[in-house]
């Protein structure tokens, strides 16, 4: 089983991982507490993991990719679209530091709970978890620096595009049995698009499902 420092040299240095802040909290979050036991030899290599419900956590390469892709600072305010395990939001919770916030959806109730009960038990205090449909997004706290869907819906979500501050950005796999990774940058008048990367996701349920273009 490959360990965290040998996961940030191998997968990460590696590869096009420059980011020392991300860097460091890929190496600093113990990735196999969010991982079902039976999958914890697994738990650092680089590729998905089951985690129930038909929900995976994502291999390390792309949590760090998505991570850097926000140009992740102390103090930012985050919306996290698919909570999972809670690896990815405690990763975000790592980079924004205790001046920062992070807000996760999760649309499974059961893996919002584990995975609440995961960041609480490690004292992650500035991540927020609820229960939901992450498609209208969490409007009593946006605006939001930085959007991360981390499952994929056919378009992004107008509503998140809106509840980006101007000048955030927004990072998603769009698409449907495959998908890139596109970042949305919000400007003064509209958004610039951005294509980064193929990846293949499991897809965004509820509302997403019907579509809906910026």
């Amino acid at each position: 089983m490959a360990d965290r420092r040998a996961m940030v040299e191998s997968q990460l240095k590696s590869r096009d991982i420059t980011d020392p802040t991300v860097l460091a909290a890929m190496g600093r979050v113990p990735r196999h507490r969010f991982v079902p036991d039976d999958f914890e030899s697994d738990a650092y290599d680089d590729h998905p993991v089951p985690i129930g419900f038909g929900q995976t956590i994502s291999q390390p390469y792309v949590v760090a990719f998505m991570t850097q892709a926000i140009e992740p600072r102390p103090g930012m305010k985050v919306l996290e679209i698919g909570t999972g395990s809670g690896y990815q939001a405690a990763i975000l919770a790592e980079v924004v530091g205790p001046k920062g916030a992070v807000f996760s959806i999760e649309i499974v109730g059961d893996l919002t709970k584990r995975a609440a009960d995961t960041l609480r038990a490690m004292a992650y205090d500035n991540v927020h978890v609820r229960a939901g449909d992450g498609y209208e997004g969490w409007p009593d706290e946006a605006p939001f620096d930085a959007i991360l869907i981390t499952a994929a819906p056919p378009a992004v979500p107008t509503p998140l595009l809106r509840q980006l501050t101007i000048g955030g950005v927004l990072v998603a796999p769009i698409g449907e049995i495959e998908q890139n990774l596109v970042r949305y940058r919000r400007l003064e008048k509209g958004y610039e698009r951005e294509s980064m990367l193929p990846v293949r996701f499991v897809p965004m349920t509820g509302k997403a499902q019907g579509g809906g273009r910026p």
